[in-house]
């Protein structure tokens, strides 16, 4: 079968072409990018486009399935740019995929597409997705989502599948981390595993992460199945406060919200690092996901733990960690 990815340059693209690169039942794979990067991978062929204005279906013509990852974080000052690419481009890749005859398609959607829900329970798939208001990331997650409501009920015949991830971590993020979320007032060679001081203690602060690797293994699994609908990922443990003290062998400091998201609504405003409070509230107020659904379903288990897979992230951010495609390579 010939399967055709979206932002494949990425950090969970490049792990699915990874995967895929074992799957007998993939042959051959169309990996869609912006910015095409020197790097070969097996079965892979690049082609060049941007979700948001070229032409999409003649790539997507004799696909078994379009997996869509492409989506953009930064620049978080220019909401024109990020809602074209999220927004406009993921439903010129719905349609496109709808017009080329597309057997199946899996998107991309995110934790993020949940409204505001609970931190002391996990909830199934059926939690409503109108996402949290003042994250545009979470916006347009929850619009992509609605979008894709529209072309399953026209297009009932294409199996559609949404995955819906927790915080996807590996250390080849290092250097994307800083350039998306810390900015360079934060110097990675100081940001040490095990030897951070402090731990924020803020209320609601609960959440869960998933290696890149074993997200990758979702999508992998989704695209050879029959699976159809909405699946949780995410590993164990929950981290919280506490969690991540002992993680790190910190401390834990309590910061009220007003306080945090004061500080980072200052320091975006400001341009001193590119992160907006939006962020900072969708970690505080979307739910914890059951992930038994795609465990049941489609045999997915995690191999690496919520907690390993963030000191994995902490030490590829000291290390200036990085990977040869354009959106991971170290400047």
């Amino acid at each position: 079968m010939k399967v055709v990815v979206t932002g494949a340059t990425g950090n969970v693209g490049t792990a699915l072409l990874r995967a895929l690169a074992d799957e007998e039942a993939v042959t051959s794979i169309v990996g869609i990018a912006r910015r095409v990067p020197d790097t070969a991978f097996p079965k892979t062929q690049w082609a060049r486009a941007d979700v948001a204005e070229d032409d999409l279906a003649s790539v997507f013509e004799g696909a078994a399935c379009v997996v869509h990852l492409a989506w953009l974080i930064q620049p978080s000052h220019d909401r024109t740019a990020t809602w074209r690419t999220n927004v406009l481009g993921s439903r010129r890749v719905f349609e496109a995929a709808a017009a080329a005859g597309v057997p199946a398609l899996v998107h991309a959607s995110s934790v993020g597409t949940y409204s505001p829900g609970p931190k002391d329970r996990l909830v199934d798939e059926a939690w409503p997705t109108g996402g949290i208001e003042t994250s545009f990331y979470s916006r347009d997650k929850s619009d992509a989502e609605r979008l894709l409501d529209r072309v399953e009920e026209r297009n009932p015949e294409i199996r559609v599948v949404r995955l819906r991830p927790s915080l996807i971590f590996q250390r080849a993020m290092g250097t994307e981390v800083k350039r998306l979320f810390t900015g360079r007032w934060v110097p990675h060679r100081l940001i040490v595993p095990r030897r951070i001081p402090v731990v924020p203690d803020v209320p609601r602060l609960r959440f869960q992460v998933t290696h890149t690797d074993d997200v990758a293994d979702a999508y992998r699994r989704a695209i050879v199945s029959d699976a159809r609908g909405a699946f949780n990922v995410a590993a164990e443990p929950v981290l919280d406060p506490d969690a991540l003290a002992e993680l790190l062998g910190a401390r834990t400091m309590p910061l009220p919200v007003g306080v945090a998201r004061a500080a980072v609504a200052a320091t975006w405003r400001l341009r001193i690092q590119p992160t907006p409070e939006g962020w900072l509230d969708m970690a505080l107020q979307t739910p914890l996901m059951d992930a038994s659904r795609i465990r049941r379903e489609l045999g997915w288990e995690p191999r690496v733990s919520a907690g390993d897979a963030l000191l994995e992230l902490l030490h590829g951010f000291h290390a200036g960690a990085g990977a040869p495609t354009p959106p991971l390579r170290p400047r």
